[in-house]
């Protein structure tokens, strides 16, 4: 059977998009977020507390943005490529935005919900990412650093992949000791751990759906910018 066209700027969109709203849903169940992105929520929850103006999705792209310099710096190269990849965070921090305050108008408060949301957010966050997989676009400066990174280093990208994340998660802790103290943890929690453990599965599981049911085909004649 003839599998269905899915244009990979679609894929881009739908991809941040869906991803935004599962980070929204983990993030409310409070069992803690990604690991990827807990040094942003870190930086989130402290500034916020003094700029009330101050979103989870401004320190996406602030951080990303941070991130993509030292990229730069560490290689002594620029490439369009990591223009794009800003772009791409300071859309999906709108993105995020967004779906923070649409979940926010969820009903649910007790357990239950709780753990509901963050299943649910774990899912559509996993498969965000497996949409995103199947772009040209440049990526979130997470895993642009992890491609870029891993060449420059001579390191297999899936090593490099564990030891980002590990490295992340560090930061994570790092960050949640220095603005909260050693009395409890923000933001990586044992949900970030269970995350961890499932994502990756997760997303090969979708990918391998998107795949058998969907013919990923360019629709504008732009894959050669962001090469």
């Amino acid at each position: 059977m003839k599998r269905r066209v899915f244009y990979t700027e679609i894929a881009y969109i739908l991809g941040l998009a869906v991803l935004a709203l599962g980070t929204a849903m983990m993030e409310r169940a409070g069992f803690g977020v990604s690991m990827v992105v807990a040094p942003a929520y870190l930086l989130y929850l402290k500034l916020s507390q003094s700029l009330p103006f101050f979103s989870f999705g401004m320190a996406e792209y602030l951080f990303q943005g941070l991130l993509l310099v030292a990229m730069a710096a560490i290689l002594r190269r620029f490439r369009i490529a990591y223009l794009f990849s800003f772009v791409t965070a300071v859309v999906y921090g709108f993105m995020l935005d967004g779906a923070m305050a649409l979940v926010a108008l969820l009903p649910g408060a007790g357990i239950a919900a709780r753990v509901a949301f963050y299943a649910l957010g774990m899912l559509l966050c996993s498969l965000g990412v497996s949409m995103l997989f199947h772009s040209y676009v440049s990526p979130e400066a997470y895993e642009l650093w992890v491609k870029e990174m891993s060449a420059w280093h001579g390191i297999e990208i899936s090593k490099y992949k564990t030891g980002y994340d590990c490295a992340s998660c560090l930061l994570g802790v790092v960050l949640s000791f220095i603005f909260f103290g050693f009395g409890h943890f923000e933001g990586v929690k044992l949900g970030t751990i269970l995350c961890a453990l499932l994502n990756g599965s997760i997303i090969g599981f979708f990918s391998r759906l998107l795949e058998g049911g969907w013919q990923f085909e360019d629709g504008l004649p732009l894959r050669r910018f962001f090469e």
